[in-house]
């Protein structure tokens, strides 16, 4: 007599297993979402500040009338801080030493009497008696109100060699100079605007 096999069909065992596999994977993925969801990666630790220094600048009035010769600690401030005290075209300029369009904020015709300072620590940069109209579109000085003020140093970033200019209290860059400027020096200190404020004589 012949037996009829009414039992379900067997699952084969490439399918269990297979079966098995995506389970075990979807929970691995599964608890390793929820640990990176709730313990998140720690954030990069923050570069650490320069020490401060003690640097040597000349104080002058709004009128441009040397006061003293003083000794401060240069102004050291985080990336944040910098953010939050300065306009964004400021900050990119001063802080990674960007460079505004020409044109953009410059008013050749404007020789009011007055001392434009660092608009990050508002050290006396150039007298506006010594500004120019060199035809660039950045404000253009034939030197600095005073030489212990600024910093000069080389700068190649471009691939050609350039004088840089930074404002010797806080490390801001201000523009570069070069030597085909006005007299008496022969000199043009091609600034950008937003580096600067204008103090105008009282």
């Amino acid at each position: 007599m012949i037996t009829l096999n009414n039992s379900p069909q067997q699952k084969s065992p490439l399918t269990r297993r297979a079966f098995l596999t995506a389970a075990v994977a979807g929970s691995a993925g599964l608890a390793f979402w929820y640990l990176t969801k709730n313990n998140p990666a720690p954030a990069e630790a923050s570069a650490p500040l320069p020490i401060s220094k003690t640097v040597s600048i000349v104080e002058f009035s709004d009128a441009g009338i040397r006061k003293e010769k003083t000794s401060v600690q240069t102004i050291v401030r985080s990336d944040a801080e910098w953010r939050k005290q300065l306009s964004s075209d400021s900050y990119e300029i001063t802080r990674r030493e960007g460079t505004e369009r020409p044109y953009t904020n410059e008013n050749p015709n404007n020789h009011a009497p007055g001392v434009f300072r660092c608009i990050c620590c508002d050290t006396a940069l150039f007298d506006a008696a010594t500004k120019f109209d060199s035809g660039t579109g950045w404000p253009s000085f034939y030197q600095p109100i005073a030489k212990e003020n600024i910093v000069e140093e080389i700068d190649s970033s471009l691939g050609i060699t350039r004088t840089k200019v930074s404002c010797r209290r806080c490390e801001a860059h201000l523009g570069h100079v070069f030597d085909d400027g006005s007299p008496p020096t022969g000199l043009r200190y091609c600034m950008n605007s937003v580096a600067m404020r204008f103090a105008k004589a009282t």
